[in-house]
């Protein structure tokens, strides 16, 4: 801001220049520059308008973001304004714009501009929001943000599901490096078991062995050592003794023998 003109004098905000009021300041706001200059400042600020009108319908919400402070230049009422509306960790997008689109201030702000900058009337209309219009989208924004609570619910069980799914898979891993070395130790088990076994029953067969009938050791080395003769006379006596289990059987030997001899 600089000094104020001087009573006569117009200054022209969008050319920074004074004019002479009048005739010259008619001229001016109607010259092809001044012309221009309007249609620039008006295209500037006219997309961020209708992205904002995109969502008087579907209101969108969101996690908050650096970016969600950006702000815009309002031609019309010579000021900042933000683009969007935070609360906490939420934003909602466009809403700082829509809210003061739909303000009183704004609305006679856009009339004076109009007015004074003999700008186009046919575009005014795409430079407001309506009350009506601004109602809905209040509507809009509180189910967007039921919505967006409703979501987040939802991910938060999903993350919990993951966490037990993540925890089972970790215990089933335990448990399987887990079985291998039980198993090992099992059958180390059952090897010695079976080897006691084993050794058991290798000396209750040399000891049934042992029992049975037959030449003994000791008659074995005497028959090594009284010869060729005696050796069978001593083979045919454990014979007999052998087959002649019964008193029936040691007579029916014996007649053999004798017939024999």
């Amino acid at each position: 801001g600089g000094a104020s003109p001087s009573p006569g004098l117009f200054r022209c905000p969008l050319c920074r220049r004074t004019a002479f009021s009048g005739r010259r300041r008619r001229d001016h706001l109607y010259s092809a520059g001044h012309q221009r200059r309007l249609r620039n400042a008006l295209a500037r600020l006219r997309p961020k308008v209708e992205a904002a009108r995109k969502t008087l319908k579907r209101a969108v919400v969101g996690p908050r973001e650096e970016e969600e402070e950006a702000r815009c230049w309002c031609v019309c009422c010579r000021r900042e304004v933000r683009l969007h509306l935070s609360h906490g960790s939420l934003t909602a997008r466009h809403a700082g714009l829509l809210e003061h689109l739909a303000s009183p201030e704004h609305k006679k702000a856009v009339g004076t501009f109009w007015w004074e900058n003999k700008a186009d009337p046919n575009l005014k209309c795409h430079f407001l929001i309506s009350s009506e219009d601004y109602e809905l989208f209040k509507a809009s924004l509180t189910k967007a943000l039921d919505a967006y609570e409703a979501s987040r619910d939802e991910v938060i069980q999903q993350m919990a599901a993951q966490i037990r799914k993540v925890e089972q898979s970790r215990k089933e891993i335990v448990q399987a490096a887990l079985e291998p070395q039980a198993e090992t130790e099992l059958c180390t088990g059952d090897a010695v078991v079976e080897t006691c076994t084993r050794t058991q029953s290798d000396f209750s067969f040399a000891v049934e062995d042992g029992a049975q009938p037959g030449p003994s050791r000791n008659a074995t080395s005497t028959r090594e050592q009284l010869g060729p003769p005696y050796s069978t006379v001593l083979e045919l006596d454990w014979q007999e003794a052998r087959q002649s289990l019964t008193f029936i059987g040691h007579q029916v030997s014996g007649a053999r023998f004798l017939q024999v001899c």
